[in-house]
């Protein structure tokens, strides 16, 4: 069966047809119209209708940046989207007419890892997304951990350094203000602003040779060159990420970390340190097995396969305790809507948008 992925950004929306095999079909990016809920669900549907021309598409599988309930699919909050408390599935239903299935966007992105990249054959995996934060999911067993309320994998806002950097969620010492990009260009920029000459190498990687507009992938680029201060940055981002993952490592007792992002395009200049330290700070270092700690397979294209993969899954795993994809419901799984879905599954595919459905005003 094919599914559509789609994966929400604060930048750009990707979508994708994917197959079983976790192949991408089609594929297609637009800007994130961030200004309204209303935008973003009408990009959604465009997206799914254009993809989906004159193809057998069986469910729609949407990965959202932010807090998402997935038990009654809202999305509580999102840092880079106007959505607060936002039904998303329900306001898609209206518009689509297979089984729609919302999720975290690290969760998505996950489940791609553990179902066809380097988490294949896991048995308590750990992913981890270096990006402007830190992005976290939990796959055990076959099974995406969401926790009770469908929270779980917030990882980057364990604290670290009590009164340590201040971070947007409101707290101190968060682990993403020393393990993510955003950490990677303040540390980068203070030396900038010292009038370090070891530093200025970095703005051959920067527009205009402005140290204002220098970015997290400038830094990664200046390291693979070979820059040495950019190596040492991307080093001191790797280590704190290693002291993380041995908290997580006493807590979790996970076989492997899966990381990923933007950050990791540093490879091995990035997990080597991290993998030093990891070892230096777990709990039982020298009594116990010690995780394994691997580059993601994916790149950007991870949300949306994991996303159109939990979708499908969503539908053709059997209903009951044992679900693991799709996450138990305090109600019973009936509902009003159901019959037409099953009938249109049933009775020949006749596209997943609804004809003529308005969009949103």
């Amino acid at each position: 069966m094919l599914s559509v992925g789609v994966d929400i950004g604060g930048t750009k929306v990707a979508a994708g047809i994917v197959d079983e095999q976790g192949a991408i079909l089609r594929s297609l990016k637009r800007p994130t119209p961030s200004h309204s809920p209303e935008a973003v669900e009408n990009a959604i549907v465009e997206s799914v209708r254009e993809l989906s021309a004159g193809l057998p598409v069986g469910a729609v599988g949407i990965g959202a940046a932010g807090w998402v309930d997935t038990e009654q699919a809202l999305v509580r909050f999102s840092p880079h989207l106007a959505w607060r408390n936002e039904p998303l599935r329900d306001r898609l239903a209206t518009r689509i007419t297979v089984p729609v299935l919302v999720d975290n966007d690290a969760n998505a992105a996950a489940w791609a890892e553990y179902r066809f990249g380097a988490g294949q054959g896991s048995r308590v995996m750990v992913c981890l997304t270096l990006g402007t934060g830190i992005g976290g999911a939990l796959v055990i067993n076959g099974r995406m951990f969401r926790g009770r309320f469908g929270m779980a994998g917030e990882f980057g806002h364990m604290t670290v350094v009590p009164d340590g950097h201040w971070c947007p969620c409101g707290n101190r010492g968060c682990w993403e203000q020393y393990a993510s990009g955003n950490s990677l260009v303040r540390d980068a920029k203070a030396l900038l602003a010292e009038g370090s000459p070891r530093a200025q190498g970095l703005l051959d990687h920067v527009a205009d040779h402005d140290a204002d507009k220098l970015i997290g992938p400038d830094v990664t680029a200046a390291a693979v060159e070979g820059d040495a201060t950019a190596i040492e940055l991307i080093a001191d981002v790797g280590t704190w990420l290693g002291k993380g993952m041995a908290g997580l490592g006493a807590a979790l007792d996970p076989d492997l970390f899966v990381v990923g992002g933007g950050v990791s395009a540093a490879g091995e200049l990035l997990l080597g340190p991290a993998r030093s330290a990891f070892a230096r700070n777990l709990t039982g270092r020298g009594f116990r097995p010690l995780a394994e700690i691997e580059h993601a397979r994916f790149g950007p294209d991870a949300g949306l396969i994991g996303a159109a993969d939990l979708a499908r899954h969503s539908i053709t795993e059997p209903p009951g305790p044992a679900r693991g994809f799709w996450p138990r419901r305090r109600h019973p799984r009936r509902s009003a809507r159901r019959r037409p879905i099953l009938q249109t599954l049933a009775g020949g595919f006749g596209g997943p948008v609804v004809p003529g459905a308005e969009p949103r005003a």
